[in-house]
């Protein structure tokens, strides 16, 4: 065992205890209440990583909620990695349904349940961990590294690209490096070379002025949520596929070498369906993990209206709501898509209702060379840890700002994360496996030293 690894393996509680402290932090961006909880998880990230020895650590004002930017170039002549992670977590709701309250931390059968715990507070204090090894073991990291870690990741990262922009020349770097995707089972490692796009909207649809006694006027008027109902359903033939005009027009085909490449993945579709508690259903003609994966969605993640009380009320309801999200895959683009949803829709409406159509965010999808030398050194770091070799994958979740990346920056992505498919991300009692926080951080920490010889 080399000195960085037994340091890894000395220091597992205090890292955990670190971990934890900043998952009691609630900082659900998509809350304004929440807005100053945001803002002092961002300063203690800052705190952390100016503690670690970075040479440089600040939290930086964006139109949104702050980014955590910090940076250590103590390597003179070795690559530059870009680290980026988020700080922000998803809403806890519905709190009912948790275990144990989301923001009091909890280790429970050799894991950690928290909001956070795996996306992403878990797997950027992998890093964090990784960082301070090299520091205490080494004198330093083995290349240079630049962080940056923001506030607006479950809310489309809207003021990301404007940071991204304005720094783009002390942002340069040789590679960007993430964490934030999973292993294809608990001692799988995977590395993603691929991710879906985003587009995420709101439907409204009005009727009455307000609402009508149930007895008087229906049969007689328009029920948005009747509609709304029939529009949705309207929105998916029977095959599984998505009905709006033009969907498909630009969704690049899937080779026969990559659909073999997937069929050959050690993937556990009973287990994927198991810790779900559901049935295998989708797109006609396509695997479960093709249509997880590497197939476009569209699927309801909202829908309200009318009374929601106990008992009974016997109204006919002015307006019904809906949140209706669609994951992308290459080649398709959300600001083509949008038009032709709004436009469908309006088609599908009914006499005697009004619809509204918003785009709440998007994000392109995201595709990097399999091959690259980057992830070939992520590899290596990865068979350093783990009893099995890693493997290739696709995955169906979006990080936004990865076609931003590529966009402002060019610059070659290693995306190397460490969830599990039973991991209840975005969903009450979301959880970290240890083995997955400890192995991660320990290939987090090889990463860094394979990335330095390339």
């Amino acid at each position: 065992m080399d000195g960085l690894s037994r340091y890894l393996d000395e220091n597992q509680e205090r890292f955990l205890a670190a971990l934890e402290e900043a998952l009691r932090i609630p900082s659900v961006s998509a809350q304004p209440e929440h807005g100053q909880d945001v803002r002092r998880c961002a300063e203690h990230l800052a705190e952390t990583l100016r503690a670690l020895g970075m040479t440089r650590s600040e939290v930086v004002p964006t139109a949104g909620h702050p980014v955590v930017y910090a940076e250590w170039l103590g390597a003179p002549g070795k690559p530059t990695a870009l680290l980026y992670g988020h700080y922000d977590v998803q809403p806890p709701d519905p709190l009912e349904l948790w275990k144990t309250p989301p923001f009091e931390p909890t280790r429970r059968d050799g894991k950690l349940f928290a909001r956070g715990a795996v996306d992403d507070k878990g797997q950027v204090y992998m890093h964090l961990n990784a960082i301070e090894a090299h520091m205490k073991v080494n004198g330093g990291l083995p290349l240079n590294l630049k962080v940056v870690i923001e506030g607006e990741e479950e809310v489309g990262s809207e003021s990301l690209e404007a940071f991204l922009v304005s720094r783009r020349a002390e942002l340069d770097a040789d590679v960007i490096v993430v964490s934030d995707t999973a292993m294809l089972g608990p001692d799988q490692p995977a590395l993603c070379y691929g991710l879906r796009g985003i587009l995420y909207t709101e439907i409204e649809v009005r009727g009455p002025s307000g609402d009508l006694h149930s007895g008087h006027y229906g049969g007689a008027v328009a029920n948005p949520a009747n509609a709304l109902c029939a529009m949705i359903a309207a929105l998916k033939d029977g095959d599984g596929r998505i009905t709006v005009p033009g969907f498909y027009d630009r969704v690049r085909p899937l080779s026969a070498s990559e659909r073999e490449t997937f069929k050959r993945l050690p993937f556990d579709e009973k287990g994927y369906l198991d810790s779900a508690g559901a049935r295998p259903v989708g797109e006609k003609g396509y695997s479960t993990l093709e249509r997880a994966t590497m197939r476009p969605t569209l699927d309801v993640n909202g829908l309200w209206s009318g009374y929601q009380g106990p008992g009974s009320k016997t109204v006919l309801p002015a307006v019904a709501h809906a949140k209706v999200s669609m994951r992308l895959v290459p080649d398709q683009d959300p600001a083509d898509l949008f038009p032709r949803f709004e436009a469908y829709l309006k088609t599908l409406a009914p006499e005697g209702v009004r619809v509204i159509v918003t785009d709440l965010h998007s994000a392109l999808p995201f595709l990097t060379e399999p091959e690259h030398p980057t992830l070939e050194a992520a590899r290596r770091a990865l068979v350093r840890v783990w009893p099995k070799p890693p493997v290739m994958i696709r995955e169906g979740g979006s990080i936004p700002v990865m076609t931003t990346f590529q966009r402002t920056h060019g610059l070659p992505c290693v995306l190397m994360g460490f969830g599990l498919d039973d991991d209840q991300v975005h969903a009450p009692n979301e959880k970290f496996s240890l083995s997955s926080y400890f192995g991660g951080t320990k290939s987090v920490a090889y990463l860094y030293e394979e990335l330095a010889r390339i």
